[in-house]
Parts: structure tokens; sequence; C-alpha cells
């Protein structure tokens, strides 16, 4: 099953990395700016999730799970959220492939940028691990691969989903375009989401009023590119991402969310729950 090439864990960090360049933030801008008023989660906050995949009519499995979890820590002096995402095949699909993946940012307790990340991945016996330190005064990300220049306001994969998270969507127009940057692999990625309105969505967990966007992703193993990608999260002040789905090349992928504990604000977008 190639078709997973990319773990669960992946498919949920970079649900929103673009293919297509926008205007970068000037590198003289203040980081101050770049930052945004944490109002959606804190520390203690853990969200499960699971993955499905499914092929024609004839197969359509749970293969993965994983979770994110966020702690309030101290680095090098600052407070910073440190966020831990875990995601792993499940035993009933790993004759077909297996994965075990984390990734982890350190992210500015007040502005959400991101001051480290780390990943470590171990992918149908592809490994890769990665540690990258963010010098914000220098506008720099540096790792054992070299040191590269970034824009004043650059992400990581998992400080860009808990900044989008703080997006006040109530002021967007549908089709209304959100802009901002991750740093990936040793490059910058100019990436936005696409504001599609509010929609109530049912899952097996129960029913949600939720926000609805396309991300845009990058061409590569499994994804064709372009806003094929669609997300939902909770339409109330957590913005939990409830539902992500996609195609790929051969099939479809889903994540759902499957618990939450210790959110920051109450979960008033659950309607029913099953």
């Amino acid at each position: 099953m190639k078709a997973l090439k990319l773990s669960v864990l992946s498919l949920f960090a970079i649900a929103a990395l673009a293919n297509t360049k926008l205007p970068a933030v000037k590198e003289t801008e203040p980081v101050q700016k770049c930052g945004i008023t944490n109002t959606a989660f804190k520390a203690g906050e853990k969200v499960g999730f699971v993955v499905y995949y499914t092929a024609s009519k004839l197969i359509n499995v749970s293969a993965g799970a994983g979770s994110f979890t966020t702690t309030l820590e101290k680095l090098n002096g600052k407070n910073v959220f440190h966020v831990v995402g875990e995601g792993h095949t499940l035993p009933s699909y790993e004759w077909a492939y297996r994965a075990k993946d984390t990734y982890e940012t350190y992210m500015d307790a007040e502005s959400l940028l991101p001051l480290k990340f780390v990943r470590n991945i171990d992918e149908g016996g592809y490994k890769k691990y990665q540690n990258v330190n963010f010098n914000r005064a220098a506008n720099t990300a540096v790792s054992s691969e070299g040191v590269f220049k970034i824009p004043a306001c650059a992400h990581d994969v998992v400080s860009a989903v808990f900044y989008a998270r703080n997006i006040n969507f109530n002021g967007l127009k549908v089709n209304d375009r959100i802009p901002f940057s991750v740093f990936l692999d040793n490059e910058v990625h100019s990436m936005y989401v696409r504001y599609l309105g509010k929609e109530v969505l049912s899952t097996k967990y129960g029913k949600f009023n939720t926000i609805k966007f396309k991300p845009l992703t990058i061409k590569g193993t499994i994804f064709e590119g372009g806003e094929q990608m669609t997300v939902w999260v909770t339409d109330d002040a957590n913005h939990v991402p409830v539902r992500i789905e996609s195609p790929i090349i051969v099939g479809k992928v889903r994540i759902d969310m499957t618990s939450f504990e210790n959110l920051r604000n109450p979960m008033t977008a659950l309607i029913k729950k099953n």
C-alpha cells in the first residue's frame, strides 16, 4: 500500500503547505508583528485522531492513529508551548505499511512563533531525524545541514497548525485567503488556506458546527497538489480540527478527531455526541 507513503501524522501536520509563492514578509519587519494572540489552546490540551484509508468500494479501513499534546515549558529562559504530535499505523494495518512518526515544536508562548522543531520519522523503513533551531534575531533556521535564511514570520509544520487555530474566521468572506510561510526540509514554502464558510458535520464522535477551508498541498509522493484537501475545525473558540479529507494518488485519506481533553474553552461546537 504505497499510497500511504506519507504517514498519518505527516498528513495532519502538513495539511496546509503550498506549492505557489506569495509575497514574502520583509526581512526588516519586527518579529513582534508576526505574532498572534493565543485564545484557542492551553497547556495540558490533548487531541486524539484516527486515519481512514479508502480505495474504490473494496477497501475502507482504519489505518492509523495518533495525538497532539501541549505542555508549557522553558527553552533558553523563554516560556514555550511544547507540542508533541505522534502518529502510527494500527497493528491491523501493519501488514500493508508500517509507520511511526513524532513531530515536535517549541513555540514562543507570546508570539506562537517556533524556536525549535524536531521531526523523527520511520515510514516503511525510511527513517529521518531533523532538529531545527530558529534564530529569530537573525531570521535563520539552523540544522545539521546548514544555516538557512527564512522570512521573519516563518513557521514549522506543527506551529503553523496551532497558529491557524487562532485565526479569526468571523471577519472573512467565502474564498478569502490567509497566507503564511512554513520552513520544512531546508526550504521555505509560502502557503495559504482558503475560507469556505461554515457547515454542520457529522462524525463517529458526534455532530459539530464547523468552519470549513481548503489548504494548498505540495505536489509530491501521494498528493496531486493544489486545493484538493478539505479541513473542518470546530466553530467555537478552540478551533480544534474535526476532520481532514484528501484524495491521494490511489484512493482517499480521512483523518477524524476521536477525543479531546483539557481544552482552553468550552466545546460549544458539539451539537450532539454519539
